[in-house]
């Protein structure tokens, strides 16, 4: 497994919410290339919760959508030979909520391409709690070219 995290090594000034290092209120997750998958354990905090001990679906769908938008991202840089991840966003994502995830241990991601052309990838995704699969996500992700917001907001 890769020892630094995707966003730590391509993404040093991000702001984004779920992603962003620089976001002091953001979740900061962290993904690592493990072979043909990219990996992430992350552990909620009191204030993500929806209910008593349990995880909130908006902080779930948050933590999917990134690791799979990175995911996407690392797979583009790889099958296209790029020395940097290209700037992706995310098209469409669907998340399906299976149980209640407690917040008393962290969660693992893990994400692997499903198909993908040389600016598109789709992504599924599992969230999962103590090896149990509590949320799934199907997403497709696009590269955005120059003029687009995204576009290397590094």
């Amino acid at each position: 497994m890769e020892e630094i995290a995707i966003q730590d090594k391509y993404y040093t000034r991000g702001i984004c919410f779920g992603c962003g290092p620089t976001n002091e209120k953001g979740l900061k997750i962290k993904s690592y290339v493990d072979g043909d998958r990219v990996v992430a354990r992350w552990k909620a905090e009191p204030h993500h919760q929806a209910f008593e001990g349990v995880l909130c679906g908006g902080i779930i769908g948050t933590l999917l959508d990134c690791h799979s938008n990175w995911t996407s991202a690392w797979h583009l840089m790889v099958k296209n030979g790029l020395d940097q991840p290209p700037c992706t966003v995310t098209g469409e994502f669907a998340v399906k909520l299976l149980k209640p995830t407690p917040i008393d241990e962290p969660v693992e991601l893990s994400a692997a391409v499903v198909e993908s052309t040389k600016s598109k990838a789709v992504i599924e995704t599992t969230l999962s709690y103590k090896g149990e699969v509590t949320a799934t996500c199907r997403g497709t992700f696009f590269a955005v070219k120059p003029g687009h917001p995204a576009y290397h907001q590094r």
